[in-house]
């Protein structure tokens, strides 16, 4: 069998089984699996890309939580103030790649971006103190990491069940 047909298989037989896990589950978000599943492969899809892409999945989460948690509890608000502050965070996120553990910005970046996309998704429900600081899948760093993190081994699988079908 071709590279790309095992892969394939691999992969849309582990996305269904992913999905039916995912959606079994309350709070966990399979569009952010499939993000970190895909960054998986972005970042070579072997041992080390396993690695980075948590790292960074996981990293862009905590950074872009932290941006949430600073435009709900400051007061100045508005579209000037959110500028700022995600300005100001991405600042961070980017040259934090001067740490070797941190250099794959996109997979930062993907971790960032779904943090957001959770949080303005139900702004009324998640974009609160309470949902932010609660020890549950409702808090947005927990939903996405545990997320990403779920999707990124399913990458790995997908990746080892592809090259054996291969063979």
């Amino acid at each position: 069998m071709s590279q790309l047909v095992a892969l394939s298989l691999s992969i849309g037989i582990l996305g269904g089984i992913a999905t039916g896990i995912f959606l079994s589950v309350p709070g966990l978000l399979i569009w952010a699996a499939f993000i970190a599943w895909a960054c998986y492969f972005h970042n070579g899809g072997n041992n080390e890309a396993l690695k980075t892409t948590i790292i960074g999945n996981i990293f862009g989460a905590v950074v872009a939580w932290v941006a949430a948690f600073v435009l709900i509890s400051m007061t100045p608000g508005g579209t000037l103030w959110a500028a700022i502050v995600v300005g100001v965070t991405v600042l961070v996120l980017c040259l934090a790649a001067h740490v070797k553990a941190l250099a794959s910005i996109p997979s930062s970046v993907y971790g960032y971006a779904s943090v957001f996309a959770y949080l303005l998704g139900n702004p009324t429900a998640n974009l609160t103190k309470e949902a932010l600081t609660s020890a549950s899948l409702q808090n947005a760093l927990i939903a996405v990491a545990v997320s990403m993190v779920i999707g990124a081994i399913f990458g790995m699988v997908s990746g080892k069940v592809g090259a054996a079908l291969t063979k």
